[in-house]
């Protein structure tokens, strides 16, 4: 090789080193901006997950001041009747008297006092049973197929033995023999 040849290989050499560092520059200048972006899109995301828990407690907060405002027992306790009666909460059985004060947006213990005042049932879980021995009675009446473990459940009752332990408390008879004194009235 000659002089020349050896020149010009290392000055090829010490062009790639520059360009090599150049582009090692610009991978970490890159490498920098994208961290910055990932940073700006992470406290992106954490402030929308704020605003929308913001959104929420203040809706919370609106229908807890709507119902603050029903002084009066008996609008609180035509609002329960209303909204049980169009959405239907009481047939699920996880719904309860805890459930309903949040679903109305009123404290546990208003919720506790109204029904121990206002409300022929002493708590808001003797309410939502009988609203439930009444959904249990107008199944057994428009459904006769249906058997007692789907009226349980379709009634919001979480067993068969729940069913008839309220229903025996509020009407005297199990569903069984409700369901032959409906038949025994239709011959």
């Amino acid at each position: 090789m000659a002089k020349s040849e050896l020149e010009k290989l290392q000055s090829e050499n010490a062009a790639l080193k520059e360009e090599v560092e150049r582009l090692k520059n610009e991978m970490m200048r890159l490498i920098s901006h994208n961290l910055d972006l990932a940073q700006h899109l992470e406290e992106d995301v954490e402030l929308r997950r704020r605003a929308s828990v913001a959104r929420e407690i203040m809706k919370v907060n609106i229908e807890r001041q709507r119902n603050a405002d029903l002084q009066d027992d008996g609008q609180l306790l035509a609002l329960i009747d209303i909204r049980l009666e169009q959405e239907g909460h009481h047939l699920n059985p996880d719904f309860n008297g805890a459930a309903m004060a949040k679903l109305m947006g009123v404290s546990q213990e208003r919720l506790n006092r109204l029904f121990r005042h206002m409300a022929l049932y002493r708590t808001a879980d003797a309410y939502i049973d009988n609203l439930r021995v009444q959904a249990s009675m107008r199944m057994l009446r428009e459904y006769p197929q249906y058997t007692i473990a789907v009226v349980a459940e379709e009634s919001g009752f979480s067993n068969v033995r729940t069913l008839q332990r309220r229903f025996q408390d509020a009407l005297g008879m199990t569903p069984v023999e409700y369901r032959l004194m409906l038949t025994r009235d239709l011959d």
